[in-house]
């Protein structure tokens, strides 16, 4: 009896011995996959990671296709294909990229986002992870935010002289709402960030409601919506307005109710700083206008909009002469018809520019300042065109005219402004 109870304890401890080996197993395959710094898989994504900090890129594309794992860096605004893997190597990638930030490896069908941050050559990256599924498997896009890039100052940004000027007593305001309009990628979000470097003071209250949260900024409030808490641009700004704010800044205005308490803040002796997709100037105030805001309130609070597009720099290192086409010569004339210019440069391709013949960009903008003329024909609902001419006949200098200008004088070519702003 006793050795036969002694047996079956002896079966029980040796079960639950080898169950506890197969739980440490799995433990540690988790541990390796999360934190083996040797692993191919790591180093690869290390790899990834720091030759895209090497060629100035802003995102990385990881793309499953039918017969190969297909890797793409965005370099000034232009996606560049780096190289090629297995495809066998997808799952591994994505999964160590998942883990790394936060995320559910086993969900596979569902978008996720994630972020997180690491060193590279000594410089601090936060990088932002966000999947899709496609019909050849999961699609992974990483964002690096180097924080180097968040120091860019107002007068570092591009505009002319002028422009700036003018822009500067716009921010300087006690109040009133100013707007940066341009699509994705046009560099809104940096112009938004020297606004608030140029006007931050110990004596004012700043504060920020953004998606997310891409550099921090000492001395200022910054506030990251949140979906699933309930946070979304429009309560937040709510709550913001409890907070005494002097300077507001609201990452973007994408529906009718954030915008409508946007306005209400500029009329209410806060000053608000916000971007807006569109075209160009003219247009995002009809953009306010689709979104059912009222003209008169519009007319009101808008001080002015920034429209602005990124143009990228010839490459200097492989800089060469060249007779463009006639569509190009064509452009050029039209909208600089006084230039006696016929030398005209571009780039061939070199290492410094990862063989595209441009490197960095540079920022083309439009200021819209309302005059007593303008905010009238916004309350009659004129045209964009009208209100656009308008501006033209007051000062304004549109994008098209100031990309040329900077044709003229060597640093874009003409392919490039109609690659970036489409000229009909």
């Amino acid at each position: 009896m006793f050795n036969r109870s002694a047996t079956k304890e002896s079966a029980s401890l040796k079960d639950q011995g080898v169950a506890d080996v197969s739980t440490k197993a799995r433990v540690a395959e988790h541990s390796n996959v999360a934190t083996d710094d040797d692993g191919p898989v790591v180093q690869m994504v290390t790899s990834l990671v720091s030759q895209g900090l090497r060629d100035r890129a802003s995102d990385i594309h990881i793309e499953p296709l039918n017969d190969i794992l297909r890797i793409r860096y965005r370099i000034d605004g232009n996606l560049v294909e780096a190289q090629k893997l297995p495809l066998h190597m997808h799952s591994s990638l994505v999964s160590r990229l998942k883990i790394m930030a936060g995320m559910n490896i086993v969900e596979r069908r569902r978008p996720q986002d994630g972020q997180f941050s690491t060193t590279v050559d000594g410089r601090e990256v936060d990088v932002r992870v966000a999947t899709v599924s496609t019909v050849f498997g999961e699609k992974l896009v990483m964002r690096l935010l180097d924080k180097r890039r968040s120091t860019i100052g107002l007068s570092e940004l591009g505009m002319p002289n002028d422009t700036h000027e003018i822009y500067s007593q716009m921010v300087g305001s006690p109040f009133g709402m100013v707007i940066c309009a341009g699509p994705t990628g046009a560099g809104k979000t940096t112009t938004l960030y020297a606004s608030l470097m140029e006007i931050n003071d110990i004596g004012k209250n700043v504060t920020t409601i953004e998606d997310p949260v891409e550099y921090v900024f000492p001395g200022i409030n910054q506030v990251q919506t949140n979906e699933q808490a309930g946070l979304t641009f429009a309560t937040g700004l709510r709550a913001l307005l409890r907070q005494d704010p002097d300077v507001i800044l609201v990452g973007e205005i994408r529906d009718a109710d954030t915008a409508r308490i946007a306005v209400q803040s500029a009329l209410t002796g806060h000053f608000v700083l916000s971007s807006l997709h569109g075209t160009d100037a003219a247009a995002a105030l009809h953009r306010l206008l689709d979104m059912g805001i009222e003209a008169f309130l519009i007319a009101s609070s808008v001080m002015g909009v920034i429209g602005q597009r990124l143009l990228r720099r010839i490459c200097d290192s492989c800089k060469q002469p060249y007779q463009p086409d006639a569509e190009e010569m064509a452009l050029f004339q039209n909208h600089l018809p006084n230039s006696n210019k016929n030398l005209f440069f571009y780039g061939i391709g070199c290492q410094d520019c990862s063989q595209t013949g441009y490197r960095d960009r540079i920022g083309v903008y439009e200021l819209l300042k309302l005059s007593p003329a303008i905010r009238q024909l916004i309350v009659d609902h004129a045209t964009t065109e009208r209100v656009r001419q308008l501006a033209i006949d007051e000062g304004m200098r549109p994008m098209i005219t100031e990309a040329i200008n900077l044709v003229d004088a060597d640093i874009t070519t003409v392919a490039e402004v109609i690659r970036t702003l489409y000229v009909a």
